[in-house]
């Protein structure tokens, strides 16, 4: 029997081909849908709800830690590390200081009850994160309230685990590098390859983290799974570039402190979180426009807001 002349790999090979759109046609695209599709309004809504959310779920992520009771103060001290690189100082004294009180008056027992009580406040913000990629899809979601809450509870524990294995493979990655560093008496060296490697991996398990929320947040009936995807690489670079540029800002024109006073974390961190929540949705607009014009040439993934919910 002859096979479809449509490959297995035909999927794959038109979301990295943009759908059969130059990248000139994929920007305008997308930039006409982010005020069609009012992404700038939802971002506002995310970072609400993502301010309400960030707390239960860092007390969702100790517990986790709690699981490696030996490296705990570790991964924590490495997590904040990296928090540390995207957040703006005052943000991130805020965040911080938050974290190790929630540990010093927190412990194991205590974080291990909390814990189911923590991932549904949690799951709150990625409720919200499904409901505005379906704005971005221009579907109405049709799942019931338990299968719905039920993806945004699964989403919401499997970030953390993504969150649990990167920090795993940069403590485990640092003492390899240690080990060959004094075998090999290249400490310099190894200590470069070990950043390097240390950030692709942050880079790949934030991408996938993307991913996962595109793949299972919009109530689409015609999905297929991408590791990467274009939006999902946009979205994570966006995402990292608008966080240096606002602590670059912030460094030289920061007039938040006299104008919100003893408020100015939580201001910026609010703030952060818009600029996060922007550059989440612009990915899932990039996915939704590529899927599109893959729809329009007869690939199967056709996304296209005729064939949704959207006017029904």
């Amino acid at each position: 029997m002859m096979k479809s002349p449509r490959s297995a790999r035909e999927p794959i090979q038109s979301i990295w081909k943009l759908g059969s759109l130059s990248v000139r046609q994929l920007t305008s695209r997308v930039i006409r849908g982010i005020n069609e599709d009012d992404l700038l309004g939802r971002a506002s809504q995310l970072a609400f709800n993502f301010i309400l959310a960030i707390f239960p779920f860092m007390i969702f992520l100790l517990a986790l830690f709690g699981i490696f009771a030996s490296h705990r103060a570790a991964l924590v001290q490495n997590f904040l590390s990296y928090v540390s690189v995207a957040l703006p100082p005052a943000a991130f004294r805020l965040f911080s200081e938050t974290v190790r009180e929630i540990i010093q008056r927190t412990d194991g027992g205590k974080l291990t009850f909390a814990f189911v009580l923590a991932l549904w406040f949690a799951s709150g913000g990625m409720s919200s994160m499904m409901s505005t990629l379906n704005g971005v899809y221009r579907v109405h979601d049709s799942r019931s309230f338990l299968k719905y809450r039920g993806q945004a509870l699964a989403l919401t524990a499997a970030i953390p685990v993504l969150v649990l294995a990167a920090l795993a493979l940069v403590l485990i990655g640092g003492h390899t590098a240690n080990f060959f560093a004094d075998k090999s008496h290249m400490q310099s060296a190894m200590v470069t390859v070990r950043r390097i490697v240390e950030w692709v991996a942050v880079l790949f398990f934030l991408s996938l983290a993307f991913s996962l929320i595109y793949y299972f947040g919009p109530d689409l009936k015609e999905q297929r799974w991408y590791w990467i995807t274009p939006g999902s690489v946009v979205g994570v670079l966006l995402w990292l570039a608008a966080s240096g540029g606002f602590r670059t800002y912030l460094h030289f024109f920061n007039t938040y402190t006299d104008i919100y006073g003893s408020l100015t974390g939580v201001m910026i961190l609010l703030i952060w979180f818009y600029v996060a929540g922007l550059a989440f949705l612009i990915g899932g607009e990039i996915n939704a426009q590529i899927e599109r014009a893959a729809g329009a040439h007869g690939h199967p993934e056709p996304k296209n807001p005729a064939q949704s919910q959207y006017h029904s």
